[in-house]
């Protein structure tokens, strides 16, 4: 999908569709000289009215009681010794930087997150211990793999460690793996691949297998071991998704090792800030027509900032709009509530939510 602000004098068009049974309305508003706009439906009115409220309360930045405090792009992390208790906030960050704050993202990733662990502890288990907040996990401890594993089904995105923009530029060869000539945006690839960058304090880096394990980041042993379980959760995830009327484009994991030893799945899990996910039913005819595909993650966000400035290169970005905030917000509690089939639970929206967090905290005897 396309920017989502409303425009002046637009005209509107409405599509009703199904997705996986349930009926879905694309609204899409045309205005003289601006692209389409186009806003998800299926997000109950209670949910979009708090959304709006809760647009002034988001969770910014956190100071619990809790000692050694590290500050992550989303992630506020504390560390406990063996265990470590990870909030996540509202921050929306993207080109490695926080474009906004987006109403209860941090607790739409938290419990999507936590779903998936459980679905995919068949292939390899987490290193989740308990969800006390509706934004906190507590962690078994793991020493991390400095590598972030991006599995990819489609040639695609928008970003400069995306694999589109490589291609695009000419590469054929990117991080160990080849790619024909001829290739569209947004093609489907003949098999899933996984596109490694390193984890850079300020940029990910694309790498090569080999330059892992030559670098020392990894073992090959352990190379193998993580990328063949990354790709079994990634095609695990698409089946999933599949099911649900949905194309899991691509996303991308971490894994660290326990204390004995033991290889974990880290961080998140299909969440839609480290995925990317397509409407099914609308994505071939839109493909052949030269169109962007319908998604419901934060890639018309990224679409929004690369049509008004170069958000690598800007040092003041521009604000994002409120009709674009709240947007995002509806389609991460629509992805939600269709991929576990949960019910989005509002928040008390009249409490601080570093007051929330910290009570709850008390009760688990964290703090």
């Amino acid at each position: 999908m396309q920017s989502l602000m409303k425009q002046p004098a637009c005209s509107v068009q409405a599509r009703v569709g199904t997705t996986n049974g349930r009926r879905v309305l694309a609204v899409h508003a045309q205005a003289a000289s601006s692209p389409a706009i186009e806003s998800i439906s299926g997000v109950r009115p209670e949910v979009v009215e708090a959304i709006a409220t809760a647009r002034h309360n988001c969770l910014t930045a956190t100071n619990l009681p809790l000692p050694n405090r590290r500050q992550g792009k989303v992630r506020d992390t504390y560390d406990l010794g063996e265990r470590v208790v990870i909030v996540t906030t509202d921050r929306q960050s993207a080109f490695d930087r926080l474009l906004a704050s987006v109403p209860f993202k941090g607790q739409v990733l938290n419990q999507t997150a936590a779903w998936w662990f459980q679905q995919t502890a068949h292939i390899i288990p987490s290193a989740l211990l308990s969800l006390p907040d509706p934004n906190v996990a507590v962690m078994q401890k793991c020493k991390v793999f400095p590598v972030e594993f991006v599995c990819r089904g489609f040639m695609t995105g928008s970003t400069d460690t995306s694999l589109w923009t490589h291609y695009k530029a000419g590469a054929r060869q990117y991080c160990g793996n080849s790619f024909p000539d001829g290739m569209r945006k947004n093609d489907r690839l003949a098999a899933n691949v996984i596109t490694p960058t390193t984890k850079a304090e300020d940029h990910d880096v694309p790498i090569s297998p080999k330059e892992i394990v030559e670098e020392g980041l990894m073992t090959q042993e352990d190379w193998d071991t993580v990328s063949a379980a990354a790709l079994k959760i990634f095609a695990f995830g698409q089946a999933e998704a599949a099911k649900r009327g949905l194309l899991l484009v691509d996303t991308k994991y971490e894994f660290g090792k326990d204390a004995e030893g033991n290889i974990r799945i880290i961080d998140e899990v299909h969440t839609p800030d480290s995925s990317r996910y397509w409407l099914a039913d609308t994505y071939a005819a839109r493909h052949a027509a030269g169109l962007e595909p319908e998604n419901i993650d934060k890639e018309f966000l990224r679409l929004w900032f690369r049509q008004r400035c170069d958000p690598y290169k800007d040092a003041v970005l521009p604000e994002a709009p409120a009709e674009l905030v709240c947007e995002l917000s509806k389609r991460y509690v629509y992805l939600y509530e269709r991929i576990t089939g949960q019910v989005f639970q509002v928040p008390d929206l009249d409490k601080a939510i570093n007051d929330r967090i910290v009570a709850n905290l008390q009760k688990a005897g964290l703090c």
